[in-house]
């Protein structure tokens, strides 16, 4: 996550990030490292609730998009808290990446820098099984 903050600083610095605890300390030392200057609000850590704040926010439409770079090689003890936190980022149409070449392509997308568009609001609707 360090090393993808630190490719995108520019772009990170225009935006208020809102971290897990450990990662945002991460985030905003090696950016600060760099010069540049970033608004980073850390949550708990994610083992301590940091993923569940941060899909509470998801959930009052205060994140506009979510770069969480999950590492499936090694066990996760909050991993229940991260599902939900994905689950509740699709339910809310909340663009989230999980690997580095995600993240890359919705920072670059021009869909991102239009101010002018508006995403389709998702529509639930039963579906009844004949």
């Amino acid at each position: 996550m360090v090393d993808w903050a630190k490719f995108n600083a520019e772009y990170l610095s225009r935006h208020c990030l809102v971290c897990t605890g450990t990662t945002g300390g991460l985030v905003r030392k090696a950016l600060e490292e760099m010069g540049v200057e970033v608004d980073v609000e850390c949550m708990n850590s994610g083992p301590l609730g940091g993923d569940a704040e941060i899909a509470a926010k998801v959930v009052r439409n205060e994140i506009d998009l979510a770069v969480f770079l999950i590492d499936d090689l090694n066990p996760q003890p909050h991993e229940a808290d991260i599902q939900m936190l994905l689950r509740q980022c699709r339910l809310h149409n909340v663009p989230i990446a999980c690997n580095r070449i995600s993240a890359d392509l919705m920072l670059s997308s021009q869909l991102l820098q239009d101010p002018d568009y508006i995403p389709m609001e998702q529509l639930y609707t039963k579906f009844e099984r004949n």
